[in-house]
């Protein structure tokens, strides 16, 4: 991924666990206003890593589709819980689904539905600091307020997670995921429009996986030897309890970006797994607020052999994986050449992120690695009956400090511009004119990465929205080849993305994943409009 300098001076000085805030033309990094713990000071490698547990089922209940038809119910609760993220750091307040953070893992299957009751038991004061300055986080808004999002899931507009219709403590709402779509890794999470990160940023996120015959066909590593890892990073104070800066007065307390300094793994600082000399298969999201996950393994490499919205066409070798915000990644790391090693899996700067132990002595393994996964077929460009130029910016003030990030030059509030017609293809350009790269997720449908092209974005601006070309067009990267919910449209860069809208007309949402910029109007609503 480029990165710009703005870019590496935001994520390098995290390590000391810094924010960014303006001076000048660039954000230079400011310590927080009280001590936050330093996870360098901690022993690494000394507690496992926690799996989370699976969501279960009270009962079944008639499907909306089709009253005879009875499919599983899920009642999950959002409340606050104590969990401990490290041997040495004492226990830290979390809200988050269930009893941890991560919340339980559902286990869906394709054409099989399922109906879950979000539930806020909640507190009804926010214990993180709210800014009354942004859309959607008046004062006259409740405190606590949260709407759960399935980002991945093919849904009814009604059980989306639509930002606007979120829901009070002793509150609930019930959404019917019916699941007509491929196997893959789903994730769900807080959507309230305004307070987003702050509710992410507590805990309240979990994993979701479809499965398929198609993908059980292929006999790759399952049961113990499917592991999940929600990689996210927060900042904790010297009482171990979480920390969210804010920009410093006169400004709003929101800030452009929150990098922690600490990177959890399932809810765990510095993990490690003990594992057998074998394939094992990692189920990998990265649910961070801002930070780019660029990950590797201090010995050999991953096979990657899906993306976001499931396997790609053929295992890719990845010696250094990307993960925007929001997105996932299926990989597969077989440790048979390393019995008795123990292999750490790092970040930027080759910071430690969880450990491997691997045991000793030969294993069997029945599980395989096939040569080919699943068709993949391409979209073609001629499918499509519109193409949309879409930009992507942000509103500085005189110091250069963002005060809002749009897309497409618009607010939240005005009216929707993005109209596609139910089963039709359009093409979206996504033309990047900020310093930062956004992850930008579309709810509902998939989409192919076509294509990204560097451009003058001075000339663009300057020169009533020209487009002039510094390059040539560069296909996605191997292991981008599949479908994907979330694309890394890149600072300088026109990003193209092909969809076919099917499954459901209504009003959704597009926006960047980065969830700073989402709750300051980089998000917008849009229409699928039905066949008249």
């Amino acid at each position: 991924m480029p990165i710009t300098r703005r870019t590496f001076l935001r994520q390098s000085g995290m390590a000391a666990g810094v924010l960014m805030a303006p001076t000048g033309a660039r954000r230079e990094p400011v310590r927080p206003v009280r001590p936050v713990l330093d996870p360098n000071t901690l022993a690494p490698f000394v507690d496992p890593l926690p799996i989370p547990p699976a969501a279960y089922s009270s009962q079944l209940r008639p499907s909306p589709d089709d009253p005879k038809l009875k499919i599983p119910y899920y009642r999950l609760a959002m409340r606050p819980l104590q969990n401990k993220v490290h041997r040495d750091v004492k226990p830290t307040l979390w809200w988050g689904f269930g009893d941890s953070v991560p919340g339980p893992t559902f286990e869906a299957r394709t054409g099989t539905g399922m109906l879950v009751e979000w539930v806020n038991e909640l507190p009804t004061s926010h214990f993180l600091p709210i800014d009354h300055t942004l859309h959607g986080a008046e004062a006259d808004k409740p405190e606590v307020r949260s709407v759960a999002h399935l980002h991945g899931a093919k849904v009814p507009p009604e059980s989306d997670g639509y930002p606007e219709n979120w829901f009070v403590p002793g509150k609930s709402a019930v959404y019917h995921y019916p699941n007509q779509q491929d196997a893959a890794l789903l994730w769900y999470h807080d959507h309230a429009l305004g307070i987003n990160r702050l509710n992410v940023y507590a805990g309240l996120l979990g994993l979701c996986v479809i499965r398929d015959a198609v993908e059980e066909s292929l006999n790759l590593p399952k049961g113990k030897y499917e592991i999940p890892l929600v990689l996210f990073d927060r900042m904790f104070d010297l009482e171990g309890q979480l920390y969210y800066p804010i920009t410093p007065p006169p400004r709003s307390a929101w800030v452009p970006e929150l990098f922690g300094n600490t990177i959890l793994v399932n809810g765990k600082i510095l993990p490690y797994l003990e594992v057998e000399p074998r394939k094992y298969r990692f189920r990998v999201l990265n649910g961070a607020n801002g930070r780019f996950f660029h990950l590797s393994l201090s010995t050999g490499s991953f096979r990657q052999i899906g993306t976001d919205q499931g396997l790609l066409p053929a295992p890719v070798e990845v010696k250094q994986l990307t993960l925007a915000p929001g997105e996932r990644a299926d990989l597969v790391i077989d440790f048979k050449d390393h019995a008795g090693d123990q292999i750490v899996l790092k970040n930027d700067f080759s910071a430690p992120v969880m450990q491997f132990r691997v045991s000793a002595g030969k294993v069997s393994d029945p599980s395989s690695l096939p040569a080919s996964l699943r068709l993949v077929p391409k979209i073609a460009e001629s499918d499509a009956v519109k193409t949309r130029t879409l930009t992507l910016g942000e509103v500085d003030d005189m110091q250069q400090y963002p005060v809002a990030m749009l897309l497409n030059n618009s607010r939240w509030h005005e009216p929707v511009t993005e109209n596609p017609a139910l089963n039709s293809v359009e093409i979206w350009n996504l033309v990047n004119l900020s310093d930062d790269s956004h992850p930008i997720h579309l709810h509902l449908v998939r989409f192919q990465i076509l294509d990204r092209r560097r451009f003058d974005a001075f000339a663009y601006q300057n020169e009533g929205g020209i487009l002039r070309y510094r390059g040539a067009a560069i296909s996605p990267d191997p292991n981008e080849a599949g479908w994907k919910d979330t694309v890394r449209a890149d600072s300088g860069m026109i990003t193209r993305i092909i969809a076919r809208f099917e499954g459901f007309p209504g009003r959704y949402v597009w926006h960047c994943h980065i969830l700073e910029h989402e709750d300051n109007e980089m998000m917008r609503p849009y229409d699928v409009i039905a066949a008249r």
